[in-house]
């Protein structure tokens, strides 16, 4: 079997195994129980030639280099009602952007319960959003199950022009690298962590602290 297929097979069944998760346990914003899953402290570099680890195996990255004190790339990015809407227009407040290869999985509902429920306070002042190429009406399931209304959902599910204009997008099973970003009012990225492995969590605690330092008064 080709190496992409071996690779492609073993997503396929983590996410399998994961899949419904949050159905099946039940959780709310409440009871949501928090696994002690490694957060990664160090970033991947994003675009051609990078790579990032999967159970050992390297996943090469596909797309533009994009990197921290760079502008975010305008591109459509689909809604709950399947509606596009230019990721660049939401310009005008601090946006702390959560990217996560599928909602499905253990450590893609951790990290988006992480952003919703221990962001002490930012939600008040920052947009949060959370893109992966689950499809709308799959993330809008996902919101409802886990109860968490703080979060935008943004979908990436038509040709991940999000992950090729920013360089995370692992191509061959058309998933998006585990990411954190802040951007700031002007569309400025102010902070960017690809985590190295996709098993384990990015730093949000630092993204959090990143995005309030920029806050107007701050």
């Amino acid at each position: 079997m080709p190496k992409i297929s071996i690779i492609l097979l073993l997503l396929i069944l983590t996410v399998s195994s994961l899949a419904g998760c949050s159905t099946l346990n039940g959780h709310s914003e409440h009871e949501f129980s928090y696994k002690n899953i490694p957060v990664d402290k160090e970033t991947a570099r994003t675009g051609e030639g990078a790579t990032i680890l999967f159970r050992g195996t390297p996943l090469p990255l596909s797309g533009i280099e994009v990197k921290a004190g760079e502008t975010l790339r305008a591109v459509p990015l689909a809604k709950g009602d399947l509606s596009l809407v230019n990721i660049h227009e939401s310009q005008g407040k601090v946006r702390i952007i959560n990217i996560v290869p599928s909602l499905d999985t253990k450590v893609c509902e951790q990290q988006t319960h992480y952003l919703s429920e221990k962001n002490q306070g930012l939600d008040q002042q920052v947009q949060l959003i959370t893109i992966s190429v689950d499809t709308p009406f799959a993330q809008e399931r996902f919101a409802k199950e886990a109860g968490i209304a703080n979060v935008e959902f943004l979908s990436d599910f038509r040709n991940g022009e999000f992950g090729s204009s920013h360089g995370l997008l692992l191509e061959g099973p058309h998933l998006l690298a585990r990411a954190v970003m802040v951007v700031d009012a002007n569309n400025v990225i102010r902070y960017l962590q690809v985590t190295p492995d996709l098993g384990h969590m990015p730093d949000m605690d630092r993204a959090f602290q990143v995005a309030r330092s920029i806050l107007p008064n701050s």
